[in-house]
């Protein structure tokens, strides 16, 4: 049996803590993409408010093709 050098860190890993920081771990990701979330969904409804216009030029006739984006929000005016 080979012994191990005492100036080798070689750290034993408990499964219980390893577990835990697994956990700890993500429940940080989760919150992370949670508050990824919340800000993209924030954003998409504010820009869903208004109609949106896109404006295209053709690379190969030039000629301007027009795209309009518009949401299920009632515009009021």
């Amino acid at each position: 049996m080979a012994s191990r050098d005492k100036s080798d860190l070689v750290a034993e890993v408990n499964p219980e803590s390893a577990i835990g920081q697994i956990n700890r771990r993500l429940e940080m990701l989760n919150e992370r993409l949670d508050n990824m979330d919340s800000v993209i969904t924030s954003l998409v409804e504010r820009v869903m408010e208004k109609p949106l216009t896109l404006e295209i030029t053709c690379p190969k006739c030039g000629q301007a093709i027009q795209v309009n984006i518009t949401s299920n929000v009632r515009i009021r005016g």
